[in-house]
Order: C-alpha cells, then sequence, then structure tokens
C-alpha cells in the first residue's frame, strides 16, 4: 500500500492522482501500486511547481517495514534518526 499525503495543492494535481488512488480525505491518496508507477508518481509530484508539499509513505525491509520520503513545504519535518522515521510539527 503506497499513501501520499498533499497539502496546499491545486485541484489538477488532486485529480491526476486519482487515476491511481483513492482519496479518502483531501489531499489523503491510498492505492496499490507496484514500486515502478510509485516512483514515477513521486518524480512527477516533486516536479509539480504549484505543489505545496507532498509525504509519500510505502512499505520498505526496515523496523518500521515503511519508508517516508518528503518534498516542498510541509506542517511536518520528517527526520531519520537511529534507523527510525520521526515526524515533528513545524511551528507557525
Amino acid at each position: 500500500m503506497v499513501v501520499m499525503i498533499f497539502e496546499k495543492t491545486t485541484p489538477s494535481i488532486r485529480g491526476k492522482l486519482s487515476m491511481w488512488f483513492l482519496e479518502i480525505k483531501t489531499g489523503v491518496f491510498v492505492g496499490h501500486v507496484s514500486a515502478t508507477v510509485r516512483d514515477k508518481l513521486w518524480e512527477w509530484a516533486s516536479s509539480q511547481k504549484k505543489l505545496g508539499g507532498c509525504i509519500q509513505v510505502f512499505p520498505a525491509v526496515n523496523e518500521q517495514h515503511f519508508s517516508i520520503r518528503q518534498t516542498g513545504e510541509s506542517s511536518r519535518k520528517i527526520f531519520w534518526e537511529e534507523g527510525l522515521f520521526l515526524v515533528a510539527k513545524i511551528k507557525d
């Protein structure tokens, strides 16, 4: 399963992702795609200039059984500390 979370993005970007994922809440997309499609969608999302911020969560072989990557401006910051992903909320 792959989860993509978008913040402050345009309806056209959300519409494009709805071809591959189910939008369970505004800006939160969930689906099951191959690693190739996941990576291509990440490249596409990272290249969008109107993108506010995006976080992608996907399965991985590690202690937490998932990996996270982030691009753009987000209200949260992802950290990798001693083999674990941690999340910090950025103060306004």
